[in-house]
């Protein structure tokens, strides 16, 4: 196969070669998206004696005495590794870490352009979870902070938990933080709009791998205490005998009026539908919801709901695309959450710095509509405004070291 080789799914879902080198698109990743570059001058020997041999060992010995230093004589305190296993990437699922490769090097980008965060990929070439935390783990001493990308599905839950109990640096995986916290973000000002209290809200969530469960976790969180989930076989509750232990968990601490059944079921006088799942929701069910609903159809590029579809039925609609209103895109997220926890040099990211994240994003839309409830992602106050707030969650929290 050639090296610039794209893959696009027929209409049964099978993956195909496509390639077309003359397209935009393939012009724009040609030779790659990043490169290295020096930040000291190199012009001639005396500073080559600083930047290597001799003087780089004077450097090394006060490391070497006080590991702490090197946050502040090396790019360690600034860089953030990119990590997947190429098992979840985007809508194409499980297309190993080679073809992974362009969408961390795409997220390194927007690592460096909105937050000024160095960022690494780094593509492994296993799916075991034992091989996975090992390896990454091995990496981290190169690293400020751990960016978990497109790793599937109930193994990124393990990967995390082991990681964040290993490593002093924060470990963040962003197909579920990150989507949670634009999500809350969004429906906190979606429900300012229909005059609805968040916490009298009925939410529906659609979906149950790694941006359900972490969606359903921040709203339980954020005061929301009617939160039902459903995954492709219906709603989550305790007397289902087929779930695994992440579902087993959501079952014991969501729906507690005990509805049962399937989405319909779910969504009959929901005010709130967010999916995170992909599929289609029907139009008949959307029609059970409470009067001036809540529609997010996260899914990419093709919402669970349609947007004129959910504008029939919603006040508010909300999508992953950037072509509608109310883009809930992680990257409203991710660069203010890194950038704050490098800032306060904080050993993990914690709950509650997710919670003010996005908090500070809700608060950025002074006055929400139904066409804007969360800030354009170019909105340069974004990353500051969640910055600022990050690091002083994770002062309060005991988990900042500056």
């Amino acid at each position: 196969m050639s090296a610039e080789l794209s893959l696009s799914r027929t209409a049964a879902g099978a993956l195909t070669p496509s390639h077309d080198p003359t397209s935009p698109v393939f012009e724009y990743h040609r030779g790659g998206k990043l490169e290295v570059r020096a930040r000291t001058p190199l012009t001639g020997r005396a500073e080559l004696s600083l930047a290597y041999t001799p003087g780089v060992a004077e450097v090394s010995r006060a490391i070497a005495l006080d590991p702490e230093l090197a946050d502040v004589y090396t790019s360690r305190a600034n860089t953030v590794a990119v990590v997947t296993d190429g098992t979840a990437v985007l809508g194409l699922g499980d297309i190993g870490p080679a073809a992974a490769l362009p969408v961390m090097e795409g997220k390194a980008v927007l690592f460096k352009h909105f937050a000024g965060i160095d960022a690494v990929p780094v593509c492994l070439d296993t799916t075991d979870v034992d091989e996975l935390v090992d390896t990454i783990a091995r990496l981290a001493p190169s690293f400020g902070g751990i960016n978990l990308e497109d790793i599937s599905a109930p193994r990124c839950f393990e990967v995390e938990r082991r990681l964040k109990e290993r490593l002093p640096i924060p470990v963040f995986h962003d197909d579920q933080h990150g989507t949670a916290v634009v999500a809350l973000a969004a429906l906190l000002n979606a429900a300012s709009v229909v005059a609805k209290p968040l916490e009298g809200l009925r939410v529906v969530v659609g979906g149950a791998g790694a941006a359900g469960v972490a969606v359903t976790k921040i709203l339980l969180r954020a005061g929301v205490g009617d939160v039902v989930v459903c995954d492709s076989r219906g709603v989550i509750e305790p007397s289902r005998s087929d779930l695994a232990a992440h579902k087993r968990r959501l079952a014991a601490t969501t729906n507690l009026r005990g509805v049962a059944g399937g989405l319909a079921d779910a969504l009959d006088g929901a005010d709130a539908y967010i999916g995170v799942s992909g599929g289609t929701v029907p139009e008949d069910a959307l029609a059970r919801m409470a009067p001036r609903a809540i529609i997010f159809g996260l899914a990419n590029p093709d919402p669970e709901v349609h947007p004129d579809v959910a504008a029939r039925y919603a006040d508010v609609v909300a999508t992953g695309r950037s072509d509608y209103p109310n883009q809930i895109n992680n990257v409203l997220a991710f660069p203010g959450i890194f950038r704050g926890a490098l800032d306060a040099r904080a050993t993990s990211v914690t709950e509650g710095m997710k919670l003010v994240a996005a908090q500070a994003i809700a608060g950025l839309v002074a006055e929400p509509t139904p066409g804007e409830v969360v800030p354009c992602v170019f909105d340069e106050r974004v990353v500051p405004a969640v910055a600022e707030a990050v690091a002083a969650a994770a002062r309060r929290e005991g988990v900042a070291r500056a």
